[in-house]
């Protein structure tokens, strides 16, 4: 009998994991090689596949890849805030208010997409200079009223490019895409 998997969260949810360098080699390699997944799951779409939504209630194709460029940007200053500061409160946003703006709706997707590489080689690049030491500084976010550690963020943001990539190809094996 085979699994059902939930639309909402294909690879399951955020699972926080110890330090080792073995967990943040495996983190390090989802951001490296994010926007190369995401690429891949979107080659071949046409407009009317961009703007399906992944499940019933959800973003599309296309939110979701603007998504991926508007919560990483942020992601990163986060994570250098965090690095090069004491305890900062970062800054949150309303997610479900960025997919609505125009741009979301009218900049092609391969805009965000060379964001994301470019973004990434950045971010890459930074988080594995990181000494062990520096994975515990910690930074406050004022939404959820809780401190976020970098090597949390770090968990958390290689998830989230897994679970979104996971959300299109989820989208595509249902649609036969």
């Amino acid at each position: 009998m085979s699994e059902t998997i939930d639309p909402k969260y294909p690879i399951g949810k955020f699972e926080p994991k110890p330090y080792s360098e073995k967990q943040r080699d495996e983190w390090l390699t989802d951001i490296l090689f994010h926007p190369r997944q995401l690429e891949y799951s979107v080659l071949n779409l046409d407009e009317s596949h961009l703007d399906t939504p992944y499940r019933d209630g959800g973003w599309t194709v296309r939110q979701l890849v603007h998504h991926m460029a508007d919560s990483h940007m942020n992601a990163y200053f986060r994570c250098k805030l965090t690095y090069t500061e004491d305890n900062p409160t970062i800054k949150p946003y309303d997610q479900d208010a960025w997919v609505k703006l125009h741009d979301v709706a009218s900049v092609p997707i391969n805009i965000s997409m060379t964001l994301l590489h470019a973004l990434h080689t950045r971010w890459y690049d930074f988080l594995k200079n990181v000494p062990e030491d520096a994975w515990q500084r910690t930074a406050f976010h004022p939404e959820t009223g809780r401190q976020y550690t970098l090597w949390q963020f770090l968990g958390i943001y290689a998830w989230h490019g897994r679970h979104h990539v996971a959300h299109i190809n989820a989208l595509r094996e249902r649609m036969g895409w």
